[in-house]
């Protein structure tokens, strides 16, 4: 069967070598096919991207005019599809990715709070955290010296700072029955306190020194986060040595010990007794002299830090630089203080620091028990 359509370069009707956009039919001869259906009325629409149509392959001629009127073809919509769901694509991948990098961003720039048995706050600069160093000078200006005189004499503690403007954390022994109170800072500036609030079952007073402000508040952890094996640094000012530093481990949890909660036992010269310990009682034995009659147990924190005289009072820090207990007492080998022997054996306690917490607002009313 012949063909009934010619393509538009076989067709010139104006014979000046412009050819037409769209090819005329031509009627097949009836010879040829006398049934062949007629050609329509009109010119078929077609794609405008149809071969023969554009005038861009050089036999179509100018094909503009005609194109325009062209409706759109459904084949441009379906090509918009592909972009859009690459872009989609695109998003979703770069979602997980940013995700991803984020995750590792805060790792290697360790923007993430380190792990900590205690609490998540890092007071320690990153470059040091985890270090004696990092810790005793991160915290040691929130530690001071504590003198406390009355009419027996004068005995030595340690404090720690819970705000800028002078609150002061200590044992209750270690300003028990003073008549004056002097605090020296890390940085040698000294102060004249007065007694807040005192609790002697739990053997915790809070002092405030007067026209304090700026100064540096030491951060209260968490001690019910802290395990048996833990490293920690003790600072205090034992002998009067301001600002001692001394490290160990957290070697029990929940001691039991049993202190004296007798005015009478705060005063003299060191920590309590004559000898410049402070006397407290453990498993049903009594050590560094007798604790009275007049006695209260709390649960400790037991490390191997060592703790001497002076000691009391002053801050049990895990490694992140935070606050878990209070260092209360200390056994030492000998009642004698001129013997060799005398000084820390590894066995220190301290009061945790979820107690001060606990008693903060008892202290702060003003109570005196």
């Amino acid at each position: 069967m012949t063909e009934s359509f010619r393509r538009s370069s076989e067709y010139d009707p104006q014979g000046d070598g412009h050819q037409s956009a769209y090819p005329r039919q031509q009627h097949v001869a009836p010879s040829v096919n006398p049934e062949w259906p007629p050609p329509p009325a009109y010119e078929p629409a077609r794609p405008a991207f149809a071969p023969g149509y554009g005038g861009g392959d050089g036999d179509g001629g100018d094909a503009t005019a005609h194109l325009g009127t062209v409706p759109a073809a459904p084949e441009p919509k379906k090509r918009t599809k592909g972009p859009l769901a690459i872009l989609a694509a695109v998003a979703i991948v770069a979602a997980a990715i940013g995700g991803g990098t984020a995750y590792g961003i805060q790792e290697l720039t360790g923007k993430t709070t380190t792990p900590s048995s205690s609490t998540s706050t890092n007071v320690v600069p990153s470059s040091k955290r985890g270090t004696v160093a990092g810790v005793a000078a991160a915290v040691s200006p929130s530690i001071v010296e504590i003198s406390a005189t009355s009419g027996q004499g004068q005995s030595t503690g340690s404090g720690v700072i819970i705000t800028g403007n002078g609150e002061i954390v200590t044992n209750n022994h270690v300003i028990s029955g003073a008549s004056s109170i002097k605090v020296a800072t890390s940085s040698g500036k000294s102060y004249t306190a007065q007694v807040v609030g005192t609790d002697s079952k739990k053997d915790l007073a809070l002092i405030q020194l007067e026209g304090a402000s700026g100064l540096k508040a030491a951060t209260l952890g968490n001690s019910d986060g802290i395990q048996v094996g833990d490293q920690v640094v003790a600072i205090g000012s034992p002998e009067g040595l301001t600002g001692t530093v001394t490290s160990g481990i957290v070697s029990s949890l929940n001691r039991d010990v049993t202190v004296s909660t007798d005015e009478s036992q705060g005063q003299g010269q060191g920590q309590g007794n004559s000898n410049g310990q402070w006397p407290f009682e453990f498993g049903g034995r009594q050590f560094n002299g007798d604790t009275g009659s007049s006695t209260t147990t709390y649960k400790a924190i037991q490390t191997d830090a060592s703790l001497n005289p002076g000691n009391s009072g002053g801050a049990l820090i895990d490694m992140n630089g935070n606050i878990i207990g209070i260092n209360s007492a200390m056994y030492s080998a000998s009642s004698d203080s001129t013997s060799s022997s005398t000084g820390s054996v590894g066995l220190g306690f301290a009061i945790p620091i979820n107690t001060v917490k606990s008693d903060l607002a008892t202290l702060r009313s003003g109570s005196q028990n």
